[in-house]
């Protein structure tokens, strides 16, 4: 018997202060599993109903104060994949992992918050660009040695890849998020064994954004957007993509994040 899964990933920028826009994305969407970055809250201090008031009774999460964290709601069944990585050796909450079983056959999620990495592309004047590319490229190290299998890896990854994932390729590659450092370190782990599963369903040469900055005072209008959250899946589970969405108008939403929900369904 074929069922499905829908994961949503989100950025949501701080649980605490946006936890009701979650139930706004459980009506319009009604996602199985959320993930989320950003969460910025110790795990004691996370909305200890916010599963249940959901419908997502399963939590899973790893935050600290003031910045960071990410999390994993779930209709089903969470088990923690707690042999992951302690990535930069700085337990800085940017990564949790947990299997469930839609179908009876367990699939790995990864949630990953990837450093964001300053203003400056200088590894050796910005340390906080030498951390993003570091962390990217541990990652894909990590990957390389452990291919994935049955799994699906979202998250707020920080870097828009292609051409089309920005407003303006030419301006924006010097810019932190588009440059080829970060790109190509992206592409890298990317391919040790994953597939974009949004550019599977939208090509190449069609732009696709999930984040406007808040300094845009008519974001719509000016629509200089980039495409900063990512799921990708194991090559496995390719055949089993059946459909995305991106919330554009959540970043219309009262007190809405800088970047909007994306969803993928597997018939799985």
């Amino acid at each position: 018997m074929t069922s499905t899964l829908t994961i949503a990933t989100w950025n949501i920028n701080s649980v605490r202060l946006r936890q009701d826009l979650l139930s706004t994305l459980m009506t319009d969407a009604s996602p199985d599993v959320v993930c989320l970055q950003e969460t910025k809250t110790p795990d004691p201090d996370f909305p200890a109903d916010l599963g249940e008031r959901l419908g997502l009774p399963h939590v899973l999460k790893r935050g600290m104060k003031g910045y960071n964290g990410v999390a994993i709601l779930s209709r089903l069944p969470l088990t923690l994949m707690d042999a992951t990585p302690d990535w930069c050796s700085r337990a800085d909450s940017r990564h949790i992992a947990a299997s469930v079983e839609p179908g009876g056959q367990p699939i790995v999620i990864h949630n990953f918050y990837v450093p964001a990495g300053g203003d400056v592309p200088d590894r050796a004047t910005n340390i906080k660009f030498a951390h993003k590319l570091d962390f990217i490229a541990e990652a894909s190290r990590y990957f390389a040695e452990y291919p994935p299998h049955r799994a699906i890896l979202v998250g707020d990854l920080n870097i828009a890849p292609m051409e089309n994932d920005v407003w303006n390729h030419k301006q924006l590659l010097g810019i932190v998020s588009h440059t080829p450092e970060e790109t190509t370190g992206l592409d890298m782990w990317r391919d040790h064994g994953f597939v974009d599963a949004i550019r599977h369903f939208v090509p190449p040469d069609k732009k696709l954004y999930t984040w406007w900055s808040y300094r845009n005072r008519d974001w719509r209008a000016s629509n200089r957007g980039r495409r900063l959250d990512h799921i990708w899946v194991s090559r496995d589970l390719e055949p089993t993509l059946s459909a995305y969405r991106i919330l554009t108008d959540a970043r219309d939403w009262p007190r809405g994040s800088d970047h909007v929900p994306v969803l993928l369904t597997l018939k799985i």
